[in-house]
């Protein structure tokens, strides 16, 4: 492993840090500015911007409040300062590595940012006439094609705005499927090693949910799984690669036997990114899968931004799905079927997943990603996730619990425990100091299969010195909570806030401004 800055020099923090003993008068260490909340710059008792005084109750025909707004009254430069200092103190993918497992935080290449930026596509608006976002509907007609073409479905469903609701998607088109046949069924069978959102999605739609244990290689129980099949089950939500980081290697026998049993296969492709361009999940049996653009295909992923989550189908599911849809026309044009159009072509649609069609800036960062990738790059992606995650599993497994370690080779991520650390040592301490180390803490306790579950994803856009870097500062870490460090249970200890009591902030958080109270 290569050593992380050998020559063992850097520049000092200056006089004001925390080790000097040297408190300032703001509160501030150099360039690091502490952060009061918008409440405590402002003043309540006035406006950020001058009117004249009124001499009457109504101003311009309107009635005046009978109370204070009760705002902060900051100036435009107060204001702008207060949230580009705060933005400053946030962590991002253009800082560092994003390392939360099952998330595929990975960066986002500018070109797709520019051309989602593009009017043509940033300015259409849903309610515009089909003849004149003809480029648009284009975009998410080729990028159908490909999504179809990558996992060997039969067709695609865009409306989804994200991956649960895309499963509620698969999971409607497969209850519109039994109902059609006049065989209705009432459990979903959901693995262990699934997405917590799986379940959840399926009693959502109705479904009553019985769990399938795993093998202790951290793979679905076939056996368990296929005595369960019976005529009251609709089908099976499996995650694939699974949330161990593992490739479900009996998948086709699992959809055979469920298709024997009258049942669907979904599957959750959120984690398309480590087989992606090397594995089409038609050939393995599935019959609906959603695949996250915002995850695999380079849009944003996290901070309540948009997502998208289409659902590829099979042959068997494909004419109950959901409206709209485009379709291409004999002299090129594309057109959208909804309801008034739809005519008896398409008379078993469920319904819609949403008003409109989807989102555009996710459709288009997703086709350029994929045209710029082409067939070679994309099966390059997929490669690449897979040894970087393979290379920190190995780096790191003598120092931390690999419960599947022997398992063969991980996927897109690699799956630590805590077992080993000293008595009274935890996952949160050594996410915790992550933070002193310059990264954002690792997906803990998830999967819940696993105690103390550290879930680490690099994707494929992590270079192996960054990966060094992390490495030697896990270990580090593990090192730490192995011997006991005292100064591990109290970290962090160089962020702008120190540890929260997390439980007290769950149980009773303060969501309000006390003086507004």
């Amino acid at each position: 492993m290569n050593a992380v800055n050998a020559s063992g020099w850097r520049p000092e923090m200056g006089e004001g840090s925390v080790e000097s003993g040297i408190v300032t008068t703001t509160g501030n260490r150099g360039l690091q500015l502490e952060e009061a909340l918008i409440f405590e710059i402002g003043s309540l008792a006035h406006c950020g911007v001058d009117f004249d005084e009124g001499d009457g109750e109504v101003l311009d025909g309107l009635p005046l409040r009978a109370a204070p707004v009760d705002l902060p009254g900051l100036s435009e430069p107060e204001t702008v300062r207060h949230y580009t200092r705060l933005s400053r103190q946030n962590y991002a993918i253009d800082l560092g590595l994003f390392p939360l497992g099952s998330c595929t935080m990975k960066h986002n290449p500018r070109l797709d940012e520019k051309i989602a930026r593009m009017p043509g596509f940033a300015d259409v608006h849903p309610l515009q006439p089909v003849q004149t976002v003809q480029g648009a509907l284009k975009v998410i007609d080729e990028l159908a094609q490909w999504l179809i073409t990558l996992t060997g479905m039969h067709g695609v469903a865009m409306t989804p705005k994200a991956g649960a609701h895309g499963e509620l998607c698969g999971l409607l088109c497969i209850r519109a499927a039994l109902e059609a046949r006049g065989d209705p069924r009432a459990v979903i069978l959901v693995p262990e090693s699934a997405h917590g959102t799986n379940p959840a999605t399926a009693a959502f739609a109705g479904y009553r949910v019985e769990n399938i244990p795993a093998t202790a290689d951290g793979r679905v129980d076939l056996a368990a799984l296929t005595a369960r099949l019976g005529p009251d089950v609709a089908g099976v939500m499996i995650t694939n690669p699974n949330t161990c980081g593992l490739f479900e290697r009996d998948m086709k026998a699992i959809a055979d036997a469920v298709h024997a049993a009258g049942g669907f296969v979904y599957c959750d492709g959120a984690n398309f990114n480590a087989i992606v361009g090397r594995v089409r999940p038609g050939d393995l049996g599935v019959d609906a899968m959603h695949i996250n653009l915002h995850k695999t295909f380079s849009t944003p992923h996290g901070g309540g931004g948009p997502g998208s989550g289409p659902v590829v189908l099979s042959e068997a599911l494909a004419p109950f799905a959901p409206l709209p849809f485009t379709a291409r026309q004999a002299d090129g044009s594309i057109h959208l079927i909804e309801e008034e159009n739809a005519g008896e072509d398409h008379p078993n649609s469920f319904g819609r997943m949403s008003a409109f069609h989807g989102q555009m800036g996710m459709f288009t960062r997703a086709l350029a990603y994929i045209l710029s990738h082409g067939a070679d790059g994309l099966r390059q992606v997929s490669g690449d996730a897979v040894l970087n995650a393979n290379y920190l599993l190995r780096s790191l497994e003598d120092v931390l619990d690999a419960p599947f370690g022997a398992a063969g080779p991980c996927m897109h991520e690699a799956l630590f425990s805590d077992a080993g650390f000293a008595k009274g040592f935890s996952t949160l301490d050594l996410a915790k100091g992550l933070i002193d180390e310059g990264f954002h803490p690792m997906t803990v306790y998830f999967p819940l299969v696993v105690h103390g579950a550290m879930l680490v994803e690099p994707t494929e856009t992590e270079s192996k010195a960054g990966l060094d870097q992390f490495i030697a500062a896990m270990r580090s870490l593990a090192e730490r909570a192995r011997a006991g460090d005292p100064l591990l249970k109290s970290a962090p200890h160089l962020a702008p806030r120190r540890r929260l009591d997390e439980t007290l902030a769950a149980r009773k958080p303060k969501l309000v401004w006390p003086k507004l109270v």
